[in-house]
């Protein structure tokens, strides 16, 4: 078993199973206790910014603040550097413990040793 999980999700509100499946997988982990860094990326970039995981909302799908707490707490959370300047989000605009970073940081975190990626 890899001891790091890195988890890139893409979706936010516009594919909600897909974007609740990245939280809850990476929610999980870091319950599990395995390394989790998840990277917000495209739509799901909304979910760093203070309130916007509250309005997120899919039947039978735990509750993304529940998730995105969990994965503060526990893992690190960053949002995509271009995603971030694309919505006009700054530092100063995010969740506490959500760090901005690029593509590669994304890249060397995923190419470490005992390490899995998986792109939701």
């Amino acid at each position: 078993m890899a001891k790091k999980l890195v988890i890139k999700v893409t979706a936010g509100a516009d594919a909600p199973e897909r974007c609740s499946q990245a939280f809850t997988v990476a929610a999980v982990a870091v319950a599990s206790g395995v390394e989790v860094s998840l990277w917000l990326t495209g739509e799901s970039a909304w979910f760093a910014l203070p309130g916007k995981a509250a309005e997120f909302e899919l039947p039978h799908a735990a509750p993304l603040p529940d998730l995105l707490d969990a994965l503060l707490a526990g893992g690190r959370v960053t949002l995509c550097t271009q995603c971030a300047a694309r919505r006009g989000i700054g530092e100063a605009d995010t969740l506490e413990g959500v760090r901005i970073a690029g593509a590669q940081v994304f890249v060397s975190e995923a190419m470490a040793d005992g390490t899995q990626a998986l792109v939701y």
